[in-house]
């Protein structure tokens, strides 16, 4: 990411060389229906046009892209299919790369979605450019994730308190798995939690480290490294804010939403807003992108 909020050329490489890893994976595995979707790294860069572009002439398909609000719906809609209709009101955090959502609902819709811009990633860049970060950096970027919360922690209380908070993201799982929890080997039935003191408590030791220390720690990913320690930060913060002192991690987020309401929508014979790539078996392993209804 550049100082302007484009993606760099060699980021856009990257993103390029994945998704046509994805699309050959697509038609190796003859893959009927591919959904291709980008989130708010590439939906919020000043140059996403000519990202998407550049992905489409190099992979043959054009990604489409969710606002802060989708995302968070349905991530809220794979949660509560997870736990079931018993499970009463739920209220969800999802940290990501370039945002973060908050959910809170009973039902099949929320009451309340938010999309906070307190990604991970995007602290990390445009906060923490030094590996490993001074306190002063450190100190800047709590004010600023404290200041962000305060403006919506009011309404987040008024909805009334919930039965259940549930966690999603890998920045969230990392670091359950860094507090003691259950290996992914383990399989998704496996309970796992998140209690802030641990986050609390492993907050000093990940600023300490830079990023390729930090990655050799238990759970933490060689790509999350550099981002898990603003991660850690935001979801100490969050919890703080919200008198939240544990949470559960819950095995599906995003993705499994997008499945579930594509399911949803062959039900009821109403379209689904994120066009899928078809793969035709007139066509063999083409794949023809539909036009988009976003």
């Amino acid at each position: 990411m550049q100082p302007d909020g484009a993606i760099g050329q060699a980021g856009v490489e990257r993103v390029c060389a994945a998704v046509s890893r994805a699309v050959e994976t697509a038609e190796r595995h003859a893959i009927d229906m591919l959904y291709a979707f980008v989130t708010s790294a590439v939906r919020d860069a000043t140059n996403r046009d000519q990202v998407l572009d550049e992905i489409q002439n190099v992979a043959g398909i054009r990604p489409q892209y969710l606002s802060g609000d989708e995302e968070a719906r349905l991530t809220y809609l794979a949660v509560h299919r997870w736990y079931g209709w018993s499970a009463g009101r739920l209220l969800l955090l999802d940290i990501g790369g370039g945002s973060m959502e908050i959910v809170l609902g009973r039902d099949a819709e929320p009451q309340l979605a938010i999309s906070l811009p307190l990604g991970a990633g995007r602290l990390t860049r445009e906060m923490l450019p030094d590996d490993p970060p001074s306190r002063a950096q450190l100190k800047v970027m709590r004010r600023h994730i404290r200041e962000t919360l305060r403006a919506i922690a009011d309404r987040v209380r008024w909805e009334g308190d919930p039965r259940r908070v549930v966690a999603t993201s890998k920045t969230f799982k990392q670091l359950a798995r860094l507090a003691g929890a259950a290996p992914q080997r383990k399989g998704p039935f496996v309970q796992r939690q998140l209690a802030r003191h641990d986050v609390q408590k492993a907050i000093p030791r990940l600023a300490k480290l830079p990023a390729a220390e930090r990655a050799k720690l238990r759970g933490i990913s060689l790509p999350r490294g550099r981002q898990i320690l603003a991660g850690a930060l935001v979801a100490d913060l969050t919890m703080a804010t919200l008198d939240i002192g544990s949470l559960e991690i819950c095995p599906w987020a995003l993705r499994e939403g997008i499945v579930l309401r594509h399911l949803e929508s062959i039900a009821q014979e109403a379209p689904f807003s994120l066009q899928p790539v078809h793969r035709s078996a007139d066509e063999g392993a083409t794949i023809t992108t539909l036009r988009s209804g976003v």
